[in-house]
């Protein structure tokens, strides 16, 4: 099962059933073409490195650090972000390039992809994404993510001072990484009830989640959507798919707004 190891890997084995999906050819192709018109490809530079970003949204609009799945920057992260740029009056949504380009084809990959990520070069990715957005129109910025992104996302409370509002979707970081208990910005969290990635994103892990933040005295919510399983919020007709040859076949169209327009209050309250 899915489990938070005690290195800097939040998971340590996947289900054999998770390691044997992949997509169809025809997704495949369409996961490599990247030249999304609605997007603006930059780059941004922290320490000794320089890595991409995508951006979407109106330029003076308050901005959102959008983390991939283990995925990487693929079309469900893409849809999400450019969602994100359409709701209520808008918003900046910037996608930053965790895996330098690369993305997991099928499960396998992924976490292979995920395992070797430098967690905590990931952060710094993120702050330096933060700090781009208030350079470039955004007065006030959070962070989001799913699965992978939502740990980032709840650790970035707690690692990245600049970061004004924090929303994450299934997935809470390890203690290795992050202390919830001492988040200093309002963290809002979304969780599936039937989710069975146990100590990540599954019940017990949201509410332990809730408990640190309870600790923290920071403004939270944490969110559980009955009969819903992880990674509820990929609708896309490819997310679909990918969702059920990972046994994930729960549609939940209602969950799914609800978790939206929940997104989008707790956003606009902070970062107005």
């Amino acid at each position: 099962m899915l489990v938070v190891s005690s290195s800097s890997r939040f998971f340590s084995s996947a289900p054999s059933s998770l390691c044997r999906s992949s997509l169809p050819s025809f997704y495949r192709s369409s996961i490599r073409s990247m030249a999304d018109s609605a997007f603006k490809k930059i780059q941004i530079q922290r320490d000794d490195t320089t890595f991409d970003a995508y951006v979407v949204g109106k330029d003076d609009a308050p901005g959102i650090v959008v983390i991939q799945e283990w995925w990487g920057v693929d079309f469900e992260i893409k849809n999400h972000a450019v969602k994100i740029s359409q709701l209520d009056t808008g918003f900046k949504a910037l996608i930053p390039d965790l895996y330098r380009g690369k993305v997991g084809l099928d499960t396998a990959e992924a976490q292979h992809l995920m395992e070797g990520l430098d967690w905590q070069g990931a952060i710094k990715d993120i702050r330096a994404s933060v700090n781009w957005l208030k350079a470039n129109g955004s007065k006030k910025v959070g962070v989001t993510g799913m699965c992978m992104g939502g740990a980032l996302a709840i650790a970035s409370s707690v690692l990245v001072p600049e970061v004004d509002a924090v929303v994450g979707f299934y997935g809470t970081p390890s203690s290795e990484l992050a202390d919830a208990a001492k988040a200093k910005a309002p963290v809002q969290a979304h969780f599936g009830e039937l989710d069975n990635f146990v100590g990540f994103s599954d019940v017990t892990a949201a509410k332990s989640l809730e408990e640190k933040l309870k600790a923290s005295g920071v403004a939270h919510e944490v969110h559980i959507y009955e009969g819903n399983g992880h990674a509820f919020l990929n609708r896309s007709p490819e997310g679909v798919s990918r969702r059920k040859s990972m046994g994930l076949s729960d549609e939940d169209e209602a969950a799914v707004e609800l978790a939206w327009s929940r997104f989008t209050s707790w956003m606009k309250r902070y970062l107005a």
